[in-house]
């Protein structure tokens, strides 16, 4: 045998001699694990507040998570957004906050000991109520008697021709026709004679105490009832004093008259427009007398915008703006009164007494 087959052979002995030396025996230490995959996986979700009424929830956005499998130590869920969180139990709750009825998936892996896993997810609608913005002001009248003097100013009498109207109540500042009580403001117009008046009702002013520029208005309010009444609530700008009306500029978030019942108006007075104003829009709200709504005017540099419970049903924007058109780009107070009688209405023999009660007024700037 020449050297160079002799070296070929002692080569192949050794290769074979080192892998007979390498092979798996019973000492070793060395296993391979078998992988461990979860089943069974189940997912539930829970809409909190989910009833046949409300079938998208509460509102609230919340839910609760319920995810089990068999050999399943750990659970990952994934909300959507990148959002995902873990759970040993397979337990978890979660918030939503898009507002709105919106469709969410939800996903879910089940992970064993070994990392192996399974996966499965759920579809759904979730609603999430709008979240209410902080009011920048607001008379919430949580007190009780008269009237907070650091905020309201009573106007007395019958004002120059009844209050310009040809009105036949005398405002007075007695608790018997303006009050707080039970977290109302409560306005009442009844038929009681009084300084050569038969009537008497109140009318309460901000001026010079409180006064704003833009926003939103909310005045949440049950009105009076009754052929002869007229309540209002208003605004005129600060300027009033200097300028006069309707120079200054006036508006009614909300006059209703008791002998059109269910019918309520809104109105801008200015020079270009007042006394019969054609800058005004009417809406019905049948319940007024019943049931509290919210009237709300939306005020800004461009357009004043009127609704009632979040319905809009009139936009003043005037184009172009002038002196005459436009007066609003000044602060405002308020005014809340209940009115008996006008020059061009009569009253009903037989109206006796009914009052206004205002719950809240709120600014949103």
């Amino acid at each position: 045998m020449n050297k160079f087959l002799k070296f070929v052979f002692f080569t192949c002995f050794l290769i074979l001699a080192c892998c007979s030396d390498n092979s798996t025996d019973s000492n070793s230490d060395t296993t391979i694990e078998e992988p461990i995959i979860p089943y069974d996986l189940t997912l539930q979700i829970n809409i909190i507040g989910q009833t046949d009424s409300f079938p998208n929830g509460d509102g609230s956005g919340l839910i609760t998570c319920s995810a089990n499998a068999t050999d399943a130590v750990n659970y990952e869920f994934r909300f959507g957004s990148g959002v995902t969180e873990q759970s040993e139990s397979g337990q978890i709750e979660y918030t939503y906050t898009d507002q709105g009825i919106n469709s969410y998936t939800i996903y879910v892996y089940a992970y064993s000991s070994t990392g192996h896993y399974t996966s499965t997810f759920y579809t759904f609608d979730l609603f999430v109520e709008a979240q209410t913005p902080e009011a920048s002001w607001s008379e919430e009248f949580n007190y009780n008697g008269a009237i907070d003097s650091n905020i309201w100013t009573h106007e007395i009498g019958n004002g120059e021709w009844g209050w310009g109207n040809g009105e036949s109540q005398y405002y007075t500042s007695s608790l018997d026709n303006v009050r707080v009580e039970d977290g109302l403001l409560k306005i009442t117009a009844k038929r009681e004679d009084i300084a050569g008046f038969e009537y008497t009702s109140a009318r309460i002013i901000s001026r010079d105490k409180y006064e704003f520029q833009y926003g939103r208005v909310d005045i949440r309010a049950k009105l009076p009832t009754g052929g002869g009444t007229w309540p209002a609530l208003w605004l005129l700008g600060a300027n009033h004093s200097e300028v006069g009306w309707p120079a200054c500029g006036e508006i009614d978030i909300m006059e209703h008259w008791g002998h059109n019942p269910t019918v309520i108006s809104s109105a801008l007075h200015t020079l270009s427009s007042y006394t019969n104003t054609v800058n005004h829009a009417e809406t019905i709200v049948p319940d007024y007398d019943q049931e509290f709504h919210v009237y709300s005017m939306d005020w800004d540099e461009n357009r004043i915008q009127f609704f009632v419970d979040d319905v809009l049903y009139y936009t003043y924007n005037p184009s172009p703006k002038t002196d005459e058109n436009w007066p609003f780009d000044q602060e405002a107070f308020f005014i809340l009164n209940v009115a008996v009688g006008g020059s061009w209405f009569d009253i009903d023999p037989e109206f006796s007494e009914s009052t206004m009660e205002v719950d809240y007024i709120r600014i949103y700037q």
